[in-house]
């Protein structure tokens, strides 16, 4: 991109996701001359995916797990818009806002995430809890848990997603409602939890990685049902595509997500998804004006799972790619790795391993998981 240098370039980061708070510290490490920064989000903290179960499980606070934006922001010299981008008109370079007037950008890099897409199961709009978005999760889970002390309450609680994400979030769950229940002198045995997934649970990872994960939910009499579709939900059970049901007073949602439509609708290259499709620079395949990352991006070249691993990883190659096309400089590929070092927790401090045909577990795997969560929200905690 040449530009007039007397002219400053708005560069608008969309969305607080794991890969723009890397790009708001790089930034606020070193100013890039001739460039304004604004960043645009629904939400004024970030949830890090990372620490959620430890927060889903009481290891930590919410506040722990959270990147506070407007310290972070204003380190790095951006405008804070608090607001949600609804829509992109790429021809005349404007993004238009929910509640204030339309943005102008010359540079644009989205990290919003994915939504939950609840008109896949029959349903689920009025009886599940979707996961997706992560910042509006923990008040569901707040809400759930004051719903179980209630005498009468939910009794009976299913994860939906057998892939990392419902493996630690059904363990997490679990020990703290227990938790909950032992405090307050109830019987804890009133509590029943369920695993439920369409494929082979932890399917993208080894045959002893899985084996372990069946183990430890079997000592924690969570029943695991594996290659079982769900079709529709109702106020107590779940339904199988076999008709087959499963009774349930609550069910957590960690599939079924999709991108938001505005993505599609703004005329952006998007894949089957509706996610962003980029090249390896992160940069749009359609659109040089339009930037990529985390799980709202696609990448074309390298497919690769929305794993929070991922987006945490793209932001140091968007950062620099963002500074090099604002300076009208060359673009470097990235090309994210096809393994990497998976730690799952299981509800206690307690963790598996998993890399390729790798497998390890035990309470050390928790703690380096925690040193390396607590180093990693450091970086970007500016008060």
């Amino acid at each position: 991109m040449r530009r007039d240098a007397r002219e400053p370039l708005d560069l608008v980061l969309v969305g607080g996701g794991h890969a723009h708070v890397h790009v708001l510290r790089a930034f606020a490490a070193r100013p890039e001359p001739g460039v304004r920064l604004t960043l645009v989000s629904r939400d004024l903290s970030t949830p890090y995916s990372g620490m959620l179960p430890g927060v889903v499980a009481g290891h930590y606070s919410p506040d722990q797990a959270h990147i506070d934006l407007a310290p972070l922001a204003a380190a790095a010299g951006a405008r804070l818009v608090h607001d949600s981008v609804v829509g992109l008109d790429r021809a005349g370079l404007r993004l238009a806002l929910a509640a204030g007037a339309p943005l102008s950008y010359g540079l644009v890099s989205i990290d919003v995430g994915i939504c939950p897409d609840l008109g896949a199961i029959a349903g689920a709009a009025q009886h599940g809890i979707p996961v997706k978005p992560v910042g509006r999760l923990l008040p569901r889970l707040e809400a759930l848990r004051a719903r179980c002390r209630e005498e009468g309450g939910p009794r009976k609680i299913v994860v939906v997603g057998g892939g990392a994400g419902g493996v630690e979030l059904v363990l997490a769950l679990r020990a703290r409602l227990l938790g909950d229940a032992a405090a307050a002198g109830r019987d804890p045995l009133r509590l029943g939890f369920a695993l439920v997934t369409a494929e082979t649970v932890l399917a993208t990872h080894n045959p002893r990685v899985r084996a372990a994960c069946r183990r430890i939910l079997a000592e924690r009499g969570i029943v695991l049902y594996e290659h079982w579709r769900v079709a529709a939900l109702t106020d107590n059970a779940i339904i199988a595509d076999t008709e087959d049901r499963i009774p349930a007073d609550a069910v957590l949602l960690t599939t079924h997500a999709a991108a938001p439509r505005w993505l599609r609708q703004s005329g952006l290259s998007c894949d089957a998804g509706g996610f962003v499709a980029v090249a390896p620079t992160l940069q749009s395949v359609y659109d040089p004006h339009v930037f990529a990352a985390g799980d709202c991006a696609a990448l074309v070249e390298t497919p690769r799972e929305k794993a929070g691993v991922f987006a945490v990883r793209a932001g140091p190659p968007l950062a620099a790619n963002l500074r090099a096309k604002a300076r009208g400089e060359p673009l470097r590929p990235w090309h994210p790795q096809q393994r990497h070092l998976a730690l799952i927790t299981t509800g206690e401090r307690y963790a598996v391993a998993s890399r390729g045909p790798f497998k390890a577990e035990g309470p050390w795997l928790w703690v380096l998981k925690d040193i390396i969560d607590r180093r990693w929200m450091r970086r970007f905690q500016m008060s």
